[in-house]
């Protein structure tokens, strides 16, 4: 192609582009609706941080969009605020934890407690009191498992417990926890992980193969806060980490869930003594951009232990392929202006993922059951 003589770093002397030489026009507007299939969840636990990240220093995260600052009060205990200070809108993650447990704003040295209430302003000679002017937004945030959970709605008593990872600690299985952040909205990662078809190309050789010409059910079940799908009638998978889990083989009882608000759950039985629970808890940090936390827990007919140095760099390496490939989606998506989805029966899970997705935004717990059966070929 001719450079353009108004290009930077091109000579005046190049020749300018005749119109006729110029790349053709993209697609018509009118295909990109400009529709993103985001959500923003109230009354919803989400993962901010694992406890060990959490330590005498603020911790700067972002939850849907909103910037929020973690610490550790005196007592050790887990506290969110909003990252803003009423004052002059400076970053609190910006300042300290301050030696009687309060966080310190850096730029006039206000500080708020947990619940966010100014306890301390420096050059006011009198006692402070609370105002509601000067408090700072508080949300309810829960530490367990080695997690650190804060509620999407501020100052308000939570409706519900953070999601427990089942498996977790439990005698007899081995526990590989994994994080990584995707390009991606909250609803195409969730998609993905429980997407069956993708995973004998994207992750060829990893999950499963070429297919065998098998077709299998799978039988869907949809309630207010969860959809699950059993597939039912297949035989251990080609894959590397299959064979990991069941060497010998055999029949496999598999079912992927969705759990509202943000749990995507696969869970593999072959056999009697080999089975497999991988949650992934997803964290939306803003409309295009999802942080995974992933606990995989599992017990094999033979030694666990010896299984496990393979799980992490093997599931490692199946995330990075879903996370480019879901930067890649979305870079067209956003390109294109919008989304423009085709589907068919055996996209099992995505139009019910969605609802639920689109029904907890309204805070509607009412979605109709929905139960259904599809074939795939594997």
């Amino acid at each position: 192609m001719t450079a353009r003589a108004d290009e930077p770093g091109t000579s005046q002397a190049l020749e300018v582009i005749a119109p006729r030489e110029r790349a053709p026009a993209p697609l018509s507007p009118l295909r990109a609706r400009g529709h993103y299939s985001t959500a923003h969840l109230p009354d919803q636990w989400f993962i901010l941080a694992r406890s060990r990240e959490l330590r005498r220093k603020p911790l700067p995260r972002t939850l849907m969009g909103t910037p929020l600052v973690l610490f550790r009060d005196a007592e050790g205990h887990a506290a969110t605020l909003l990252d803003r200070c009423p004052h002059r809108n400076v970053p609190l993650s910006m300042g300290r934890v301050a030696p009687d447990g309060c966080l310190e704003c850096p730029y006039h040295g206000w500080r708020f407690n947990g619940a966010g209430t100014c306890t301390r302003v420096p050059s006011l000679a009198r006692a402070v009191g609370d105002s509601p002017a000067r408090r700072c937004a508080s949300y309810p945030t829960v530490e367990q498992q080695g997690f650190v959970w804060v509620y999407s709605s501020a100052g308000e008593l939570p409706v519900s417990r953070p999601h427990r990872f089942a498996r977790m600690g439990e005698r007899g299985y081995q526990t590989v926890v994994q994080q990584i952040d995707m390009a991606a909205t909250m609803y195409s990662v969730i998609e993905n992980a429980l997407d069956v078809p993708h995973t004998a190309f994207l992750h060829k050789g990893l999950f499963r193969g070429d297919s065998r010409g098998i077709t299998i059910s799978a039988r869907v079940s949809r309630r207010a806060d969860r959809v699950e799908a059993e597939y039912v009638g297949e035989p251990r998978p080609t894959g590397l980490m299959a064979r990991l889990l069941s060497p010998s083989g055999g029949m496999v009882t598999h079912f992927d869930r969705f759990l509202l608000p943000s749990i995507a759950q696969v869970e593999y039985r072959l056999g009697s003594e080999n089975h497999l629970l991988a949650d992934t808890a997803m964290t939306p940090i803003d409309d295009f951009h999802t942080r995974l936390f992933g606990v995989v827990s599992f017990r094999t007919r033979f030694l666990s232990w010896l299984v496990r140095p393979f799980v992490k760099p093997v599931g490692m390496r199946v995330l990075k392929q879903d996370a480019l490939m879901l930067a890649r989606q979305t870079d067209t998506i956003r390109a294109f202006g919008g989304e423009q989805f085709a589907s068919t029966e055996i996209d099992v899970l995505g139009k019910h993922i969605w609802r639920l997705l689109r029904a907890a935004e309204r805070r509607d717990l009412t979605t109709p059951e929905e139960t259904a059966e599809v074939n795939l070929v594997v």
